[in-house]
């Protein structure tokens, strides 16, 4: 780069302070100091712009790369689920005689009973019962009827 000290820097200012003149040095320092600026920024933005375009390149590499490795683990989890399928026909022929008779049996589905929070609940009965928690669960209707007054004759 141009390599600037302050020796030389004083003879420049001195030949533009009497080649300008004093009225038109300043206005004619700020133009170049913007003119700079304008251009350091314009150099910012092209080695930037570089810079991702190289980001852009790697990480489009590193993309193929990636997916080249899932296509290899794809293809090796189907060839050994070929050569499962493959064993597992060969074990059961239909010359050989079945393993097992009846098919298994699974038991029935049973709906889960209607308080079945509550007893199936974490905490012990008996400490329910110290402490006066409910275990049994009142509807809106039975709660009403429980704790309505009880009418005098």
């Amino acid at each position: 780069m141009i390599d600037l000290g302050i020796e030389k820097m004083m003879v420049i200012g001195a030949v533009a302070l009497i080649v300008i003149g004093p009225e038109k040095l300043p206005r004619v320092a700020r133009t170049v100091g913007t003119l700079l600026g304008k251009a350091q920024r314009y150099v910012a933005d092209v080695k930037a712009e570089v810079n991702r375009s190289i980001e852009l390149e790697e990480l489009k590499k590193m993309k193929d790369t990636v997916e080249t490795a899932a296509r290899d683990v794809e293809n090796s989890i189907h060839s050994g689920v070929n050569e499962l399928e493959k064993t597992w026909a060969d074990a059961v022929a239909p010359d050989s005689a079945p393993v097992l008779d009846a098919p298994p049996v699974f038991p029935q589905y049973k709906n889960p009973r209607k308080n079945w929070r509550i007893k199936q609940g974490a905490t012990p009965g008996w400490y329910k019962a110290r402490n006066g928690i409910r275990t049994r669960a009142l509807s809106g209707a039975a709660r009403v009827a429980r704790y309505r007054p009880k009418k005098f004759n």
